[in-house]
Parts: structure tokens; C-alpha cells; sequence
């Protein structure tokens, strides 16, 4: 998964560095070939114990090839079917924005909030609502600061909204999916198995 994740972010010509954060002690990285991923890749051992922790370390072992002003794109290696177009989509869009934002589907489902017992309890409304994805593209210096301690954040998104701003979001699909459980990754694969016929 992570191979395909990297390998369209390596691709973008828009995009100068991809780095990768790995814990400390990561065993599995020096057992694979990289190498057709080209002169952007680059790995920093320093991942934490939750993504917002890793983001950060990962932005600070950066910093001295950073400015203040420079994009910084954030993406799962769990999104393996990232497609050139939607990557391409993101950075037009915002490079311009004032904020940044990040990919994101509209709501289809009808959503239903459940009790404990998985009971529902209430149908919400989807209006207005989106699935965020990655990557989540804003301003280095914005993301250090409104990342800074706060480790609770599920997505660099919610910080940038928990310091009174509103990130941009930009339309991509449901191809980008999150592989989270065991019929993800068989989607996965026949997505990714598409593009290449």
C-alpha cells in the first residue's frame, strides 16, 4: 500500500519532497527496493505514538529545508489509490487559498447516530456534509503552530478549524478510499488492478 501511496506523490511534478515518517525503530523499511521511487523520497525515523504526533515530528526533523510559507501535503499511507488527477485537483485549487484545505467526498448515506447497544437513536441530515480524505494540504508555518501540543486532533484539518480558520475542500472521489478494514483492501486492489488495463 504505502509503495502506491508514494509513488503518485513522487510523480506530481508540483511536489519537491516526499517524506516519509517511520517509527524509531522501524524494522521493514530497509527490507524493500525504493529506488524506482526516484531522488524525491526520503525517510525520517521519528513517527509518534498517534498521526497527529508523527505529522509533527515529521515537520520538525523538515524544518531546515522549510519556510514559513511553503506547502505541505499530509497524506495516509492507508489511501494507496490517491490518483494523479485528484493530487493535481488539490494543488490548483488551493495555490491560491489563503487557508489550505484538503480532499473530501460529499455525504451519500443516509446517516444514523446509534446508542451503545447499536440501536439508532436519530437520523442526521448529510447537508452540508463531507468524508474528509488526504492529502490535507496547508502552509508549513500554519501547521507547526496550530499542531503544537495538540496531539488530540484526528486531522490536520481539525486543527486548522480549532484556530478559528476554514480550510478549503476540494471534490475528489470515493476511489481515494481509507483502507480500514479487510474488504477495503480487496477494493483497493481491483481499483488500483483498473488503472493499470
Amino acid at each position: 500500500m504505502i509503495h502506491h501511496s508514494l509513488a503518485t506523490l513522487c510523480r506530481c511534478a508540483r511536489i519537491e519532497r516526499v517524506w516519509v515518517v517511520l517509527s524509531p525503530g522501524d524494522e521493514w523499511w530497509a527490507t524493500y527496493d525504493w529506488s524506482s521511487l526516484g531522488a524525491k523520497l526520503h525517510v525520517v525515523f521519528c513517527g509518534g505514538a498517534t498521526r497527529a504526533e508523527s505529522v509533527v515530528n515529521g515537520l520538525m526533523a523538515t524544518a531546515s529545508l522549510l519556510a514559513d510559507d511553503d506547502w505541505v501535503l499530509v497524506h495516509d499511507a492507508a489511501r494507496p489509490c490517491l490518483s494523479q488527477e485528484m493530487l493535481a485537483a488539490l494543488c490548483a485549487e488551493l495555490a491560491d487559498d489563503p487557508v489550505g484545505g484538503l480532499l473530501a467526498v460529499p455525504v451519500a448515506d443516509t446517516l444514523k447516530h446509534a446508542d451503545a447497544q447499536q440501536r439508532i437513536v436519530a437520523t442526521l441530515s448529510r447537508d452540508g456534509l463531507w468524508q474528509a480524505q488526504t492529502p490535507q494540504m496547508f502552509r508549513y508555518g500554519l501547521l507547526c503552530k496550530v499542531l503544537a501540543g495538540n496531539f488530540a486532533v484526528t486531522d490536520e484539518a481539525g486543527a486548522i478549524e480549532a484556530s478559528g480558520l476554514k480550510p478549503r475542500l476540494v471534490r475528489a472521489d470515493a476511489s481515494n478510499l481509507k483502507v480500514t478494514y479487510p474488504a477495503d483492501l480487496r477494493l483497493a486492489e481491483f481499483i488500483l488492478q483498473g488503472r493499470r488495463a
